[in-house]
C-alpha cells in the first residue's frame, strides 16, 4: 500500500500523539506526506507571503541569538494591548503548565475530564492529588459550571482548572459564566483558564477573560500561540494574571527561553492581523462544512464545538484503533484516537478542522473501513467523482444531543 510503511508502533508509546516528522522519517522516501487530522493547527495561516518572508531571513534567524524573554514579552503586550507586568510566556503552553504545578498547585487541583492531558499527567507526576470531574456524554460532555463548583468544595480542591474550549470536544463556556466562576473560587490557592483554542471562538465576540485575570487575585488565564497561527514547531505561549503571579513565573523562566523564530513571528502578528482574521473566517466556515461531509459516515456522532477540531463517535462496531492504523496506512491520513485520554474509550476520535478536499479524502477513508469491516470491497463501485457532493443548503449533520 502507499503509506503501508509508516511505523504503527510510534502511536502505541504514551499518552500523546507521535509528531508528524517522525511519522513521515518512519516511512523513508517511500510515501507521500501525509494528511495531517491529528494536531490541532491552523491551515490558513502563517501566509505563504509570511512562510517567503520567514523562509528568505532563514539564515540570520538561526545564526544569531534571540532578544531576552522580557524583550519579546514587551513587544508582543504591546501587539495585544496588554500590561507587560502581567503576562509571562514560555516555550510553549505546557511550559507554564509544568511551571504552574511546580510553583502554585500544592495540595491538589480540580480538572473536568476528557480534557488536554498534561493537566492531569503534570500534578500526577509531581504527586499531587487531582480531582477528576467526570463530564458526560448523555450530556454532549457540556460543563455545568455550579455543579462543579460544588465538586471542588465537596473535595477541598485547592486549585481549579478549565479549558474553553475545552479538548478534545469543542465545549464552549461564555465569558460571563467563567467570570461568575472564577469569582466563586477567589478562596482557592488558584484558578486556571486554558484558552489555547479561544480565538477559533464564533459564538462570542470577545470570549476571552484574560484582560479580567489581570485584576484578580488568583486566576491564570493560559494562551497558546503555535495552535492560533498554526505555528506549533516555534513553541510559544503566555499566561496573563496579576503582576504577583505573573512575575513569579516570569522569575523561574530561563533569561532566553524564546527563539529566534519565535521573535520573528511575534513581530510580524501586527503587519498580518488582517490575514489572521481571515483564516479564522474560513477555518469557521470549514467547521461547518466538514460536519455536513462526516455526516455521510452512517452512524457517525458529531459534536458540536467551538474549537478548530470536531469530537465524534464511531459507529457501533468500529474499532478507534483499527480505523486510526487503517486511515494511516492505507489513506495517508493520521487522526487522533482518544482511547489513552482520561473520561474517553477507543469509539471517540478528534479530527482537526480542514479544508474540504482533504476532509472528502477523510470520509472516503473512512467509508472504505466500513466497507472492509463488513467484508465488501475496499474500493466502491462509484467512481471517486461520484462523492465529490456539493454541500446542502441546510446544515443537516448528525450533532450528538444534550438530553
Amino acid at each position: 500500500m502507499r503509506h503501508g510503511s509508516v511505523d504503527l508502533g510510534l502511536l502505541r508509546t504514551g499518552a500523546h500523539s507521535p509528531s508528524v516528522f517522525a511519522l513521515n522519517r518512519s516511512m523513508g522516501d517511500n510515501g507521500t506526506p501525509l494528511v495531517d487530522f491529528c494536531i490541532p493547527c491552523n491551515p490558513y495561516f502563517p501566509t505563504p507571503e509570511m512562510f517567503a518572508h520567514l523562509a528568505q531571513n532563514l539564515e540570520s534567524i538561526l545564526k544569531y541569538y534571540p532578544s531576552d524573554s522580557s524583550s519579546i514579552t514587551n513587544k508582543l503586550c504591546s501587539v495585544l494591548g496588554l500590561h507587560p507586568q502581567t503576562v509571562a510566556m514560555a516555550n510553549g503552553s505546557t511550559e507554564l503548565i509544568t511551571w504552574l504545578d511546580h510553583l502554585m498547585i500544592k495540595e491538589s487541583v480540580a480538572i473536568p475530564i476528557p480534557t488536554f492531558g498534561r493537566w492531569t499527567d503534570q500534578p500526577l507526576e509531581t504527586g499531587k492529588r487531582v480531582d477528576m470531574y467526570p463530564l458526560q456524554e448523555s450530556e454532549g460532555y457540556a460543563l455545568d459550571l455550579e455543579e462543579y463548583v460544588a465538586f471542588i468544595r465537596a473535595r477541598g480542591s485547592r486549585v481549579a482548572v478549565i479549558c474553553n474550549p475545552n479538548n478534545p470536544d469543542g465545549g464552549f463556556l461564555p465569558r460571563r459564566e467563567v467570570l461568575r466562576f472564577v469569582d466563586a473560587l477567589s478562596d482557592l490557592d488558584l484558578v486556571v483558564v486554558d484558552e489555547s483554542f479561544i480565538d477559533f471562538v464564533e459564538a462570542e465576540r470577545q470570549p476571552s477573560v484574560g484582560p479580567d485575570a489581570a485584576i484578580r487575585p488568583n486566576v491564570v488565564v493560559l494562551k497558546s500561540l503555535g495552535k492560533n497561527f498554526g505555528l506549533h514547531g516555534i513553541r510559544f505561549g503566555y499566561l496573563v494574571a496579576n503582576p504577583g503571579i505573573a512575575g513569579k513565573i516570569a522569575k523561574v523562566l530561563p533569561k532566553w527561553n524564546l527563539n529566534s523564530l519565535a521573535e520573528t513571528v511575534v513581530h510580524m502578528i501586527q503587519d498580518y492581523d488582517t490575514e489572521y482574521r481571515e483564516s479564522l473566517r474560513l477555518l469557521s466556515r470549514d467547521r461547518y462544512q466538514m460536519a455536513d461531509e462526516l455526516s455521510r459516515v452512517p452512524g457517525l456522532t458529531v459534536f458540536p464545538s467551538q474549537g478548530n477540531f470536531l469530537l465524534v463517535k464511531l459507529p457501533v462496531g468500529w474499532s478507534g484503533v483499527a480505523l486510526r492504523d487503517f486511515l494511516l496506512t492505507r489513506h495517508g491520513l493520521f487522526v487522533r484516537e482518544c482511547g489513552n485520554k482520561l473520561g474517553m474509550t477507543s469509539q471517540f476520535l478528534r479530527f482537526v478542522v480542514r479544508p474540504i478536499e482533504d476532509v472528502r479524502l477523510l470520509v472516503d477513508g473512512m467509508l472504505s473501513y466500513g466497507r472492509v469491516l463488513h467484508g465488501e470491497s475496499e474500493s466502491p463501485l462509484t467512481s471517486p467523482a461520484d462523492n465529490l457532493i456539493p454541500y446542502p443548503s441546510s446544515r443537516s449533520h448528525r450533532l450528538a444531543s444534550a438530553n
